[in-house]
């Protein structure tokens, strides 16, 4: 064999960091599925044979799974999953107890609520004229007792002031718009993306400062189209996974 014909170490560990990438990929999406349970993940030596790769490359797989906190490596008990995260699903508008109503209980500590002038993009959003209020809710929404997320919503005044009145502690804002507006609501614009937790959301969320959340950014409109509610909404990115169904279509 040539000099030049040596794999250079560089080049094998990139393959390795590669390959190990791969099957993070796969073998993530089986533990948010719920495909191990309660039960330890199988012995490395298994897992490597299973996904077809070498026990190092599986080890650095495992590695980026426990660095992201989704599994923990315990000397003698093996692989565990630490955390289950909950599925969100894109497919219908829903709120966010009605989206995880099988997974738990979601109650809402409401931080603040009243009328304010809102940042002109704002209300240009929601179709207001410039400097006219609307309701802002601030909310800590829990699952099963955690801290899930923290929505920041700014609703249109006729809409959201008989939500002084309502039961915000358990009960999703989208059920009580429509109980108490006697309208239903129709679509949703929907944005996602991640942002770095700030020290004021990392302290609510009970996170590092620094952490990756799941920021959605969603424009509620009633029925006949008219922009009501406005959410900025940060998630705990390690409790909770996003989901949907894509349909290719030609025109």
């Amino acid at each position: 064999m040539t000099a030049s014909a040596v794999p250079l170490l560089t080049d094998v560990r990139r393959r390795r960091a590669d390959r190990a990438r791969q099957v993070a990929d796969v073998l993530r999406r089986q533990v948010v599925g719920g495909e191990f349970g309660d039960r330890p993940l199988p012995l490395d030596s298994v897992l490597a044979r299973r996904f077809g790769t070498s026990r190092n490359a599986m080890r650095a797989a495992l590695e980026l799974l426990r660095e992201e906190g989704l599994v923990e490596r315990c000397p003698g008990v093996g692989t565990t999953v630490a955390r289950a995260k909950y599925p969100h699903g894109l497919d219908r508008l829903l709120g966010l107890a009605e989206t995880l109503r099988e997974h738990g209980e979601v109650t809402n500590e409401v931080r603040t609520m009243g009328l304010t002038v809102p940042p002109p993009a704002v209300g240009e959003r929601l179709g207001l004229p410039g400097g006219e209020p609307v309701v802002y809710v601030e909310r800590l929404r829990r699952l099963n007792g955690l801290p899930l997320s923290l929505d920041l919503t700014y609703l249109a005044r006729d809409v959201g002031e008989p939500l002084f009145e309502a039961d915000l502690e358990h009960n999703d804002i989208f059920v009580l718009i429509e109980r108490l507006s006697g309208q239903p609501l129709g679509r949703a614009d929907l944005t996602v993306e991640a942002v770095n937790a700030d020290a004021h959301t990392a302290a609510v969320l009970q996170t590092p400062p620094g952490t990756a959340l799941l920021m959605v950014e969603r424009l509620a409109h009633l029925s006949d189209g008219r922009p009501v509610d406005l959410e900025y909404i940060r998630f705990r990115g390690d409790r909770l996974t996003m989901r949907g169904h894509l349909l290719r279509t030609t025109e």
